[in-house]
């Protein structure tokens, strides 16, 4: 169960990347955003040196255990772990993604074992990460995996102030989609939103908007026969089951302000068709949630940014906006047991 007083675990992301330098602003920045308690898993120094380069004199403490945590939070941020090395803005190499992976899986650990209320996971190179033994496509996965959740049960939502999305398939090529999506799997993608938005985030009776696959949902069978053979029947399973779903929305209009207003979250049917909305709306303020976990765990919605780590022109509001979305979700899960 998670405790309302337990502070979060913030992982680093790649040494190399914004993750250190956005961690040591959204410290910075705690008080004007009301954050949480959270404290940094390793990288004492490196979180010194990124934060200098925002022009922050970051005070940061070793802690013992998170439980000390909040006590040290409003002087310094709160450093667990021995976990270190160098910080190279733009330069990444093994060594930081061992760090980076060392990191993330101590902050997932803490957190599956209830000592911290939530996850924060800064961003991570995959491929670099590959390189040191991640075997994992991406943060999710790993999370999901370390807590015992089959990969097809933990759901990826993009969510910002304006808009929540839902993508069916990710990291998989365009060609691929039409065959990945069944009815089975937007019966099962829409249950985990509709629960998980109930649960950590207070809507009761969720709105799901599924969107079509084909431009115009198909015209009819026209441009395809995937919404009237896979998603239509899909939408009408959700509905006997009681959740609120409506579609196929053509997706060239499921986004527009009018429409926003009638749904909760968008189920969409590929990557792009979930996070081109999304960032177009809310790119600084963007927020990767995984659904269906025993924990809460958030990430900001952006890369690494290697090309302007150090620069200080990164925008911390995605940062901000995960570690309080993470917060805020675990404390719903305390107060509803």
């Amino acid at each position: 169960m998670q405790l309302r007083s337990a502070p979060l675990a913030v992982s680093l992301g790649d040494p190399a990347g914004v993750g250190p330098e956005l961690i040591a602003e959204a410290w910075a920045r705690r008080l004007e955003h009301a954050l949480p308690p959270f404290a940094a898993i390793g990288g004492a120094s490196l979180l010194v040196e990124a934060g200098a380069s925002r022009g922050i004199e970051l005070p940061v403490e070793p802690i013992a255990s998170l439980k000390d945590a909040a006590e040290v939070f409003g002087r310094a941020l709160p450093v667990l772990g021995e976990l270190d090395g160098s910080w190279r803005p733009g330069f990444p190499d093994s060594a930081g993604a061992t760090l980076a992976l060392a990191s993330l899986k101590r902050a997932t650990e803490l957190t599956f074992a209830g000592e911290a209320s939530g996850v924060v996971t800064a961003p991570i190179a995959k491929a670099l990460l590959a390189e040191v033994g991640f075997d994992h496509p991406g943060q999710t996965e790993f999370v999901a995996a370390a807590c015992g959740v089959a990969a097809e049960d933990a759901v990826m939502m993009l969510a910002g102030p304006q808009l929540r999305t839902v993508p069916l398939t990710v990291h998989v090529a365009l060609a691929e989609v039409p065959g990945r999506i069944t009815t089975d799997l937007i019966v099962r993608r829409a249950r985990v939103a509709a629960a998980a938005l109930e649960r950590d985030f207070g809507i009761e009776a969720p709105r799901v908007a599924v969107a079509a696959l084909n431009p115009h949902a198909g015209e009819g069978g026209k441009f395809g026969d995937e919404e009237a053979r896979i998603i239509a029947p899909a939408i009408k399973a959700l509905r006997r089951e009681g959740i609120a779903a409506t579609g196929p929305h053509p997706a060239d209009a499921l986004f527009a302000p009018h429409a926003r207003h009638g749904f909760d979250v968008a189920l969409c049917m590929y990557h792009d068709q979930a996070l081109i909305p999304l960032k177009a709306l809310d790119f600084d303020a963007g927020v990767n949630v995984t659904l269906g976990l025993p924990i809460v765990r958030t990430s900001p919605d952006h890369g690494t940014a290697f090309d302007i780590a150090g620069t200080g022109r990164a925008n911390p509001g995605a940062m901000i906006a995960a570690i309080r979305m993470a917060g805020e979700c675990a404390m719903r899960r305390a107060a509803n047991g």
